[in-house]
């Protein structure tokens, strides 16, 4: 299907559609929305901004029974912030309908939240804790809904949720269709799934293409400058609608937002540690553009979706490359144009190489006058490139896995692996 109107969407959901400004679907809502339509369940890997939020409230919507008085269907999130944008998208479908949603979040009053029971919603949207507390307190009736929407699973996974999403399930009804979306699906997850799922639909849009094409990638060397310097000159040299500085750790966010801020960048900050209060704090004031650059740490920008992001920047090269394809697809969303900005050093060449491995179309740019120019030895980057797979095969050939296996003798391989690549470079770099 290339068109909504495919679908045949009841007349209100085409004129939500319409008034949104969605014209066709993306590809992960032309595999899910079928499928939800049909009542088959299926686990969705997307990567950010690919529509998946709607590829699950647009048929969910459709098939609501408006005479009924009973829950229909219930969709969690692990974070408030994500439950929130949910709901808000939500009630946009069903502005000018008798549909009932309600949202169920910590931080809120659930003495009040149990008050209000005495009607159940058609829709519930939600965090797993609260869910759970109003299912054990008997006020939220699940039992009678078909449909179950398990978003960011892996991060509900990483905050210890699947045991509250797990003690509201198990009040479904048997024949129960779950939804689930995760970026990744680590191991430990499976168990749950299939206590739930009997041969669900397996959909990867991950491997169609690890970022957007609208995205300028430019990776730009701190030559011999500290990573502060270099970020300060790209800060003074860019007109960001919203910039996203990514960090590998909480405390060189803090350290980071502090020194924009002691240089006149008017910047906010986003980590594990803020309070629910500084959070909505923060999250009010991206949403007012008090901010320009906002810092944050992987998992705790996973937790939001901050609107009209035109550059991320990469202060550090995350650890776990799958972090760097999550970053980069929070700009260019909706055919807008993105710019990734990634900082390096020497040091990072093995990461830098990885990405290029990853099909990442790095452009190798330096910043001159405030202007970015292209490095000219972008080529001999490539050819560093492949140098360092050459290394990789040699160092792999010296390294023989014992026959007898010892503990921890994956780390004293990889530590003779690394010796041997490092005896390499030394040899490259003198012509030998």
């Amino acid at each position: 299907m290339s068109k909504y109107t495919d679908y045949q969407f009841k007349p209100f959901l085409q004129e939500a559609i319409a008034e949104l400004g969605f014209t066709e679907p993306t590809p992960i809502q032309k595999e899910i929305i079928p499928l939800i339509l049909k009542g088959k369940s299926a686990i969705g890997q997307a990567h950010t901004g690919t529509g998946k939020t709607h590829s699950f409230l647009l048929p969910i919507v459709q098939r609501i029974n408006e005479g009924e008085q009973t829950v229909q269907a219930v969709i969690t999130s692990p974070t408030r912030e994500l439950a929130q944008q949910i709901y808000e998208a939500l009630n946009q479908l069903v502005a000018h309908t008798e549909i009932r949603t309600k949202l169920y979040i910590g931080g809120t009053d659930k003495k009040r939240d149990i008050e209000k029971l005495t009607v159940q919603p058609h829709i519930v949207v939600g965090t797993p804790g609260r869910i759970r507390d109003l299912v054990k307190e008997n006020a939220l009736h699940v039992h009678t809904a078909n449909i179950l929407v398990v978003d960011e699973a892996d991060l509900a996974f990483d905050m210890g949720f699947i045991e509250e999403i797990d003690g509201f399930a198990s009040s479904m009804p048997e024949n129960l269709e779950m939804y689930v979306f995760s970026a990744t699906i680590p191991e430990k997850l499976q168990p749950f799934l299939k206590k739930y799922m009997d041969a669900p639909t397996h959909i990867n849009m991950k491997d169609k293409r690890p970022v957007a094409e609208n995205i300028d990638f430019y990776l730009v060397p701190t030559r011999s400058k500290s990573r502060n310097a270099r970020l300060l000159e790209i800060a003074k040299a860019i007109n960001p609608y919203i910039a996203v500085i990514f960090t590998n750790t909480r405390k060189t966010a803090e350290s980071v937002a502090h020194f924009l801020n002691s240089n006149g960048v008017r910047t906010g900050q986003i980590h594990g540690d803020l309070s629910p209060r500084d959070r909505r704090k923060v999250m009010k004031q991206i949403r007012d553009l008090e901010f320009q650059y906002i810092v944050a740490t992987d998992l705790a920008a996973r937790g939001i979706d901050i609107q009209g992001i035109s550059h991320v920047i990469n202060y550090e090269i995350p650890d776990d490359l799958e972090f760097f394809v999550h970053r980069v697809g929070r700009t260019a969303r909706a055919g807008n144009k993105g710019t990734a900005i990634t900082l390096f050093e020497p040091s990072d060449e093995d990461a830098v190489a990885r990405l290029d491995k990853m099909g990442i179309p790095l452009q190798h740019k330096d910043l001159v006058n405030g202007e970015f120019v292209e490095l000219k030895d972008r080529h001999a980057r490539k050819n560093r490139v492949r140098q360092v797979n050459e290394i990789d095969q040699i160092a792999k050939s010296k390294v023989r896995k014992p026959k007898k296996v010892k503990p921890a003798y994956k780390k004293k391989m990889g530590w003779k692996m690394d010796e041997i690549k490092r005896k390499e470079r030394r040899k490259r770099a003198r012509g030998k």
